[in-house]
């Protein structure tokens, strides 16, 4: 692959990962729309690695919670609140996990990986956010949630496994919708990323092993750096601007793409 195409490739995913805009359905569209060879297993691999270490760093102090916290779940005990977030991490990663492992033995998957679809999702789900960041409470904090509530926010996340939906987006409406603030909501969000993006990784990493070698290790090396210091950098632009801000410029931007990629879809 050429460097400029790593770029991209690497940029898509960096700083659309954790923007409610969808990483899955740009990565896809990019092939469609530039003609450009699809990036394979290993490069998603390492884009994926890079974006999952850059949210680590970024919540490092609750990462750093839940890690220690695991050790106590392992031994039976939920008396701290690491072990609790680690609990509640885990069971939100359920769903998803649970309904990846079918869509990819039974090879539905690759069924909605075309841009009709992500044309759809991106303008339903992008008015869904609109409306639950507009009528959602504000009073939740994220120190207060709940096993319940986990589980909710993990069934909303595994709709992020039709293309174009989102994951961060998704489950940010979800967490809107429990009444968590933008801040809140999508502190969890991105929390919730982190296993799941391990899991996803871990599922492609299987073909990976396959693919191995010089060229591909170093491919792979440059992008996951580059998709580190996109996805840094988007986390910090989308939190800091959360602080004044609602959703709706994302919400635009997702009814606009979607609009154009329902009028190409159906057009040629």
């Amino acid at each position: 692959m050429t460097l400029f195409h790593l770029f991209l490739v690497a940029a898509i995913q960096g700083l659309t990962e954790f923007l409610p805009v969808s990483s899955s359905g740009h990565l896809i569209l990019l092939p469609e729309l530039s003609g450009m060879e699809d990036q394979g297993q290993v490069i998603d691999v390492a884009v994926h690695v890079g974006s999952l270490l850059a949210v680590i760093l970024y919540f490092r102090s609750d990462v750093a919670k839940a890690i220690g916290g695991l050790g106590r779940l392992v031994r039976g005990k939920i008396d701290t609140q690491g072990a609790f977030l680690a609990l509640c991490l885990l069971v939100a990663t359920v769903p998803v996990m649970g309904l990846g492992l079918i869509l990819h033995v039974t090879g539905l998957d690759s069924a909605t990986r075309n841009m009709a679809v992500i044309g759809w999702t991106m303008l339903g789900f992008g008015v869904l956010l609109y409306w639950a960041d507009q009528r959602g409470a504000t009073h939740r904090k994220a120190e207060g949630w709940t096993l319940k509530d986990a589980v909710i926010m993990g069934l909303w996340q595994a709709l992020a496994l039709i293309p174009g939906t989102s994951r961060s987006g998704i489950t940010i409406t979800g967490g809107r919708l429990l009444g968590y603030g933008r801040e809140d909501a999508a502190r969890l969000a991105m929390l919730m990323s982190i296993p799941t993006i391990i899991a996803s990784g871990l599922l492609l990493g299987v073909g990976v092993v396959a693919e191995a070698n010089a060229d591909a290790a170093r491919d792979g090396a440059i992008a996951a750096v580059m998709a580190f210091v996109c996805a840094l950098a988007a986390l910090h632009f989308m939190m800091r601007l959360l602080r004044s801000v609602s959703f709706t410029p994302y919400v635009i931007y997702r009814v606009a793409l979607g609009l154009v990629l329902l009028v190409m879809a159906y057009t040629t």
